[in-house]
């Protein structure tokens, strides 16, 4: 096992320090620190974070290859400076047994670039009919905890329930896609003002709220943990503020793109959230598949309320929905495409920006509190002496350009490509091993 001394990093925007990673954890801390026998790292002008940890992944692995591979999606994560992801269930097939989740579990062992943490369906199939073998899950040597439909919603309230009280056995979590089917069939886009301008189906906010309430309403119930799935709606963010002041055990998460891109953005506009981003920037177009995605992208006010939700702790986390999608299934006419975009190489840019430089509310929001929500108890730790070496450098100091052709996912799918985004992952370290290094992947 490499030994690394990192020189004059700033832990959590603190003054520069130095960090001996040997043997899988941080040795020592303090300045002028000694290793002869350690490679060095100067990161002067770095800020050193815990690795980050994604709840919501999507790695295509067994099924869809063409679109990602949990190895290819597990080098675009470490370059986002992430160690661990949870890995959705929509593979083909699903990952609704023990043998399915296991593979994904090994798959990612194998690529050794971040640890994979398989999220069990809840239903075969995902087809919302019957309970998936939560669990034979469970115990399986992938120790799945986390347990989710996502693409499609648990929308049959008594097996949500049923689900509910299963996992609550083993300390497990549900996680919603809350989108009520019969309020959304045929939708393309976010009801509104751009939607009926445009003549696509809209996808109203109510379809998300009000799955949301009815879940936390049953969590409530049965004393259960539920986690919702990319909240998009400000009406969705006060349902969350009502029920966890009753102490209800709900905790959510918000995408990088419902935090920046607005439903504008359908119609060829150039709104953007952030006028820093926006500035030198336009879109290819109107009806851009790239911008197609589920939840839709919602209006300036949905995204002013999920931003300040994030700020004040009423959304927990910020987690990718990273989508990776094969050419064929995005460069066609906006009907045909599937929703989705990537987001692991470019989610800490965002949350900079939402954020700002205020690197122990990112840590809290990116590392911290999602390895908490997964029970993933190597991750999420601040660089200290004895802790875990998974860790992150970046650089604040630079702005990049999105190339979709220089991303690592096996996909191009990027909704940022041209953007000029704030930051810079620098090296990426699990277990003290270097994943990346002067921005590249080691391997």
């Amino acid at each position: 096992m490499n030994s690394y001394l990192i020189k004059n990093v700033s832990v959590l925007g603190a003054a520069p320090t130095d960090l001996l990673l040997r043997d899988g954890v941080v040795a020592e801390v303090g300045a002028g620190l000694s290793a002869p026998d350690a490679a060095v790292v100067d990161a002067d002008g770095l800020v050193a974070l815990p690795g980050l940890v994604d709840l919501h992944t999507h790695l295509r692995e067994p099924g869809r290859e063409d679109a990602e591979t949990v190895e290819t999606g597990s080098r675009a994560a470490a370059l986002g400076g992430y160690t661990a992801v949870c890995a959705m269930a929509n593979t083909s097939p699903v990952a609704d047994t023990a043998g399915v989740v296991e593979q994904v579990w090994r798959l990612g062992r194998e690529a050794g670039l971040v640890d994979v943490q398989p999220i069990g369906a809840v239903t075969v199939g995902l087809a919302g009919e019957r309970l998936a073998e939560l669990g034979a899950m469970a115990d399986s040597a992938a120790r799945v905890r986390i347990f989710s439909d996502d693409g499609h919603c648990v929308a049959d309230p008594r097996l949500m329930r049923r689900a509910l009280e299963y996992v609550k056995a083993f300390d497990g979590i549900i996680a919603q896609h809350a989108e009520e089917p019969r309020l959304t069939e045929g939708a393309q886009m976010h009801e509104g003002e751009v939607s009926t301008r445009l003549g696509l189906t809209g996808w109203p906010a109510v379809a998300e709220e009000a799955i949301i309430a009815r879940d936390v309403l049953l969590a409530e119930h049965v004393g259960s943990r539920l986690h919702v799935c990319h909240v998009s709606t400000a009406g969705s963010v006060e349902v969350l503020r009502q029920a966890k002041a009753r102490g209800v055990r709900v905790t959510a998460e918000v995408t990088p793109h419902h935090l920046l891109l607005t439903d504008m953005l359908v119609g060829g506009g150039s709104e953007l959230a952030s006028p820093e981003i926006a500035e030198g920037w336009s879109p290819a177009g109107a009806y851009d598949p790239v911008f197609k995605v589920n939840p839709p992208l919602r209006t300036a006010a949905d995204i002013a309320a999920l931003r300040a939700a994030l700020v004040d702790g009423v959304i927990d986390i910020v987690a990718t929905d990273h989508a990776p999608h094969a050419v064929e299934d995005k460069e066609c006419e906006w009907a045909y495409a599937r929703p989705g975009m990537l987001g692991l190489e470019t989610a800490l840019s965002i949350a900079l920006d939402v954020l700002g430089p205020e690197w122990d509310l990112i840590a809290e929001r990116m590392s911290r509190t999602p390895a908490r929500i997964a029970g993933l108890t190597e991750h999420g730790h601040d660089p200290a002496p004895g802790a875990p070496a998974n860790l992150t450098l970046v650089d604040p100091g630079v702005r990049r350009l999105v190339d979709p052709a220089e991303l690592a996912s096996r996909s191009r799918n990027t909704p940022y490509a041209r953007m000029t985004l704030p930051g810079r992952i620098v090296a990426t370290f699990l277990r003290g091993e270097a994943t990346v290094l002067d921005g590249k992947a080691v391997k």
